[in-house]
């Protein structure tokens, strides 16, 4: 009884409830919104490429430094030198390593002063070129030279050398001063420069000159000094057995403020 009353007490509730409100009818309504959206943004694309068609195209900037100016090769005469003979040789950025070089000094013999390639300065540098160019080119972002002579016994060369980082620049300095000391080189341990900050500036004079029959004795003194991805190297070389130490470091001083 009791369950047949609860029966009875449900389907009075469900005649008494009142009716569900019907639910708004949007299918119609939000495809017409839709389809006049999608035509909106058609318009405006066919109208963009129209007005575009009629236009003039827009020329693109050029790219930088496309061209650099520089000296074109040149025909050997009594005028030319070797840059000039050379001049695709060398980058026009170079000239901006070249121009921190000290100017010659006046009544000077066998003058020179300006870029060199990588395969000119290791011949001049290194006892064995052909295994130190390949390393010289990926590491050195461009070399400078300065060289003369004095009154045929002093010879001087300035040797600037500008790394792609300053890794390159302390590696190149730190094998010289490692190999100085050796008895092929300087003999000596040297001693550091005089205005150069402490490891990064030094100084050789050979222990003794270089002798051979039939020739003047030689010696050599060299200072080296590193400057953020730039290392200088001056070698002053006497053919009478004798280096002056103070214009050596006179000279070294004088680079160094160019940089």
């Amino acid at each position: 009884m009791e369950h047949e009353q609860t029966i009875s007490d449900q389907r009075k509730e469900e005649e008494t409830a009142p009716a569900e409100a019907p639910r708004r009818r949007r299918g119609r309504t939000t495809l017409l919104i839709a389809g006049m959206a999608v035509l909106g943004v058609l318009a405006g694309t066919v109208t963009g490429y129209a007005v575009q068609y009629h236009r003039e195209p827009t020329a693109l900037p050029p790219l930088a430094q496309q061209k650099m100016a520089g000296p074109k090769p040149a025909a050997v005469n009594d005028a030319t030198s070797r840059r000039s003979i050379n001049a695709a040789r060398w980058h026009k950025a170079d000239e901006d390593l070249a121009k921190k070089l000290l100017d010659l000094p006046g009544g000077v013999q066998d003058g020179f002063s300006g870029p060199v390639s990588p395969d000119t300065f290791s011949a001049d540098y290194f006892l064995k070129p052909s295994q130190a160019v390949g390393s010289l080119i990926r590491q050195a972002k461009c070399l400078a030279t300065a060289r003369w002579s004095e009154n045929d016994r002093n010879y001087i060369e300035i040797n600037l050398l500008q790394f792609r980082d300053r890794g390159g620049a302390d590696d190149f300095y730190t094998e010289i001063v490692e190999y100085m000391p050796e008895k092929d080189h300087a003999g000596n341990t040297g001693k550091d420069l005089p205005g150069a900050p402490a490891d990064f500036g030094h100084l050789w004079i050979d222990s003794k000159a270089h002798e051979e029959a039939g020739y003047h004795p030689v010696r050599q003194g060299r200072a080296v000094v590193r400057r953020g991805d730039i290392v200088m190297s001056i070698e002053y070389t006497n053919n009478r057995g004798e280096v002056d130490e103070k214009a050596l470091v006179e000279l070294a001083q004088r680079q160094m403020e160019r940089l």
